[in-house]
């Protein structure tokens, strides 16, 4: 027994370890460990005091009262977080962020009692954290309660046709400001930037009709763009024709009527003239007409009175055309 060495003893020539100074060191290891923490760059830290919250860090390295006396939450205040309806992201890593049971999410009643599956995200950022963890019991949870009730009063006031075709932009902001709302007025810290529908789908067992029903609108939307196409093109080619038969009849009228007027103005000339002196006149007139006419006969013949034999009157042709 005199060669066995005590358990704390000499050991290759170091001085003995007692069990005090052991658990000095650990203690001091223990507090040193426990009186830092560091917060990442996206997040920001929430320190609680046994229990109370007492301030907010931002990301870095601090220092805080160990043994548990304080305790730090990291809250993603720079994340941009979702939530997902009726749809499921693989690889997702917030536990919000996925309902337990999508099918039941995206089925619902539409304002004209049809059914419809939708689909939608929720994007959102926490601003406040302290009071995301603090004024509201499973924060996340309650934002997604709030983003189903909403969607779905939205979408029972409106049609099966417009959510499926035209209403969806008029959705996503009726339910984006419904649910700015709600979430401030609830206090849940948390700032809603977008909602997106994804899919709008009628029910499996009808969808083939829908899919009927879109082609014929589709169909209808194409056979009225193209009658619209072909009345661009015609009334205005029709009413350009009939702005120039119309320039062309008034040209005319303004012709017809300059023309009247001048020949009135001749007519009233030579009236004038007429009174003045008629039987010059009246020669005049007779002479001027033979000569406006004479030169369009091809042959003029004059006999007088004193006449007696009709040939030497008339012109013969220089030379007569030879016989072949």
């Amino acid at each position: 027994m005199s060669n066995v060495k005590p358990l704390f003893g000499r050991f290759s020539g170091a001085p003995p370890i007692s069990l005090p100074r052991i658990l000095l060191i650990l203690l001091l290891i223990v507090l040193a460990w426990t009186s830092y923490y560091t917060i990442p760059a996206e997040s920001e830290g929430i320190v609680l005091r046994f229990g109370k919250y007492i301030l907010k860090v931002p990301p870095g390295l601090h220092f805080k009262l160990p043994f548990g006396i304080d305790n730090v939450i990291e809250v993603p205040t720079q994340r941009q977080l979702k939530l997902e309806f009726g749809l499921v992201t693989p690889g997702y890593t917030h536990p919000d962020q996925v309902g337990k049971e999508p099918e039941k999410e995206k089925s619902m009643v539409t304002g004209d009692l049809n059914a419809a599956l939708v689909e939608w995200v929720v994007q959102y950022r926490i601003t406040e954290p302290e009071t995301y963890l603090f004024a509201v019991r499973n924060p996340g949870l309650t934002l997604r309660d709030l983003s189903e009730s909403v969607m779905r009063e939205v979408v029972g006031d409106r049609t099966v046709d417009e959510i499926i075709t035209i209403g969806r932009q008029e959705i996503e902001e009726s339910v984006l400001d419904r649910l700015r709302e709600l979430a401030g007025r609830y206090r849940l810290g948390v700032s809603v930037n977008q909602v997106q529908l994804k899919n709008v789908n009628p029910p499996e067992p009808v969808q083939p009709s829908f899919n009927e029903v879109n082609r014929a609108q589709q169909d209808r939307e194409n056979a009225i763009n193209l009658a619209n196409g072909e009345y661009n093109k015609a009334v205005p080619r029709a009413r350009g024709e009939a702005d120039q038969k119309i320039r062309a009849a008034e040209g005319y009228r303004f012709k017809r009527i300059n023309e009247a007027e001048g020949d009135a103005a001749a007519f009233s000339a030579v009236l004038e003239q007429y009174i003045k002196a008629p039987e010059i006149t009246r020669a005049r007139l007779y002479l001027e007409t033979l000569g406006d006419v004479l030169p369009e006969a091809k042959q003029s013949i004059i006999v007088d009175e004193s006449v007696q034999q009709i040939l030497p009157m008339l012109p013969l042709p220089a030379r007569l055309p030879e016989e072949k």
